[in-house]
């Protein structure tokens, strides 16, 4: 058997370092058809010219950066970007509805500012998918965080805690594959965990691609009700000791480097683990004092603090940007209320009107605009892929029960079967609406997305073939997520 030596599909950093589940059906048969050498090395540079004319396809390897502006809780759609006219009033949004930049589009009044702007970004108004077990929050948060649904679902959709078996959360799989050299954190969560109840984390870590590529966790203290939690921000970790100089820590460095020139054998037996890549890595980072940089919210301007929102959620999307600017490849800003709670989280099962127009919708409505703003300003957008998308939206009829909870007349439960996402830079169409909901905003009428066709759009922005074969915890094969990328969205 003749066997062409080179880099496997497994560890796979870069398009041309490994294979995808199309490049395995591709050349699967090769032993039967055969193939001959010359025409195996034939095939590969037809691929090395495939794989040149990938850039072509629009939107594929447009972005840098991602931030995802997570709303988890379920925001309700028919209150926010897709109200209804002339509907049953208990599914009637009690809000106003007011015009858009677009015309025929139209939001309620809780979203005055992003109104005026949204011929700048694409909305998805038929994100839908049919639960299995997912009606509740944190089997949906994982679906929509690493796309695949989990074997362990109770009746309510809880989970177990997260396990080093997960699937990855989709960040950890795109700095996995897209590396850089800039000594920042790859990879950042904040100002707080996924979480439903008492399970905190699912769908938020590495999973089985190990912890070398969880996110780095920015959890300041303070409860989720404190709007001033940004301003206690502590990086202990990225800090130098008083004590402890660049220049010793480099001398350091250069000793280890000597005692391990004398020790190939240890060397070549913790190979497979990169000890030195990620040393360097860690080094880089700290000596550079890129990262503390990004973390210093008092160094902006007044005028641009105020343009986000003196709140967490604000301050979270400003220091997303801070974060993209210096090098992060990404940023998940999780909204500041746990799901499966009261005040500005968006599980509005209670208290819709008074919650949505005076807490919740205010911050998003003032932070996500100025995030997308101040992108656009700087020259970032066209680099930075942003997405504001929650587990699923919220019932259209009031006063009802989906998902087991109890609901009152101004409440709505969950709804998985149509809800709208905001995607924005990085090529994606300005000003575009994609797909339509139903006269009650019930299910998708025309072109529906499911979460895991949004997440295969994010792979492809970042250049990287949804179908890419990762290897779990058994070392079995696996796609980042099954679904295809939805090309519409790109211009």
């Amino acid at each position: 058997m003749l066997i062409v030596q080179g880099q496997p599909g497994k560890d796979l950093c870069d398009s041309h370092l490994g294979i995808t589940r199309r490049d395995v059906l591709r050349v699967g048969g090769s032993g039967f058809l055969g193939m001959s050498l010359g025409s195996m090395l034939e095939m590969k540079a037809a691929s090395a010219k495939e794989t040149a004319g990938q850039a072509e396809r629009p939107g594929f390897g447009r972005a840098k950066s991602i931030i995802m502006v997570y709303l988890q809780g379920g925001p309700s759609h028919l209150d926010l970007w897709d109200p209804k006219e002339n509907v049953p009033e208990n599914v009637q949004s009690p809000f106003s509805n007011i015009s858009t930049k677009l015309p025929g589009v139209q939001f309620t009044e809780n979203l005055p500012t992003l109104s005026q702007m949204n011929d700048k970004f694409t909305m998805i108004r038929s994100m839908s998918y049919t639960p299995n077990g997912l009606f509740n929050h944190t089997a949906a948060i994982y679906q929509m965080m690493t796309g695949y649904t989990t074997d362990k679902v109770s009746p309510s959709g809880q989970l177990e805690p997260p396990s080093p078996k997960d699937f990855p959360n989709f960040g950890s799989n795109i700095i996995r594959l897209r590396t850089t050299n800039v000594p920042m954190l790859p990879f950042v969560m904040l100002p707080r965990p996924l979480q439903e109840s008492n399970v905190v984390g699912k769908g938020g870590t590495a999973g089985f691609l190990g912890k070398a590529f969880d996110p780095y966790t920015l959890y300041p203290s303070g409860d989720d009700d404190d709007m001033d939690k940004m301003s206690k921000i502590k990086i202990d970790d990225l800090q130098l000791r008083p004590d402890v100089f660049a220049t010793r820590l480099e001398r350091r460095a250069k000793l280890r480097d000597a005692i391990n020139a004398g020790m190939p054998t240890i060397d070549k037996a913790v190979s497979n683990y990169k000890l030195n890549e990620y040393y360097d890595q860690a080094l880089s980072l700290i000596v550079s004092g890129r990262a503390r940089e990004a973390f210093a919210l008092d160094r902006e301007p007044h005028d641009v603090r105020t343009m986000y929102g003196r709140n967490t959620f604000g301050q979270s999307c400003l220091l997303a940007r801070r974060l993209v600017e210096a090098g992060t490849r990404v940023v998940e800003v999780i909204w500041p209320k746990v799901a499966n709670s009261n005040n500005h989280s968006w599980d509005h099962h209670s208290g819709l009107t008074d919650r949505m127009k005076n807490q919740s919708a205010p911050m998003l409505d003032t932070g996500l605009s100025g995030l997308l703003t101040d992108l656009e300003d700087r020259g970032l957008l066209d680099e930075t892929l942003v997405v504001a998308v929650g587990e699923f939206g919220r019932s259209p009829q009031r006063g009802v029960s989906t998902s087991g909870n109890n609901n009152s007349a101004d409440g709505r439960d969950h709804w998985p079967y149509c809800y709208t996402a905001v995607v924005a830079g990085a090529g994606i169409k300005a000003g575009y609406v994609h797909g339509k909901s139903d006269k009650t905003a019930s299910a998708p009428v025309d072109k529906p997305v499911h979460p895991g066709e949004l997440l295969a759009t994010i792979y492809h922005a970042f250049g990287i073939e949804p179908d890419t074969l990762v290897y779990n915890h058994l070392n079995q094969p696996r796609e980042l997520v099954k679904e295809q990328a939805v090309s519409e969205l790109y211009s």
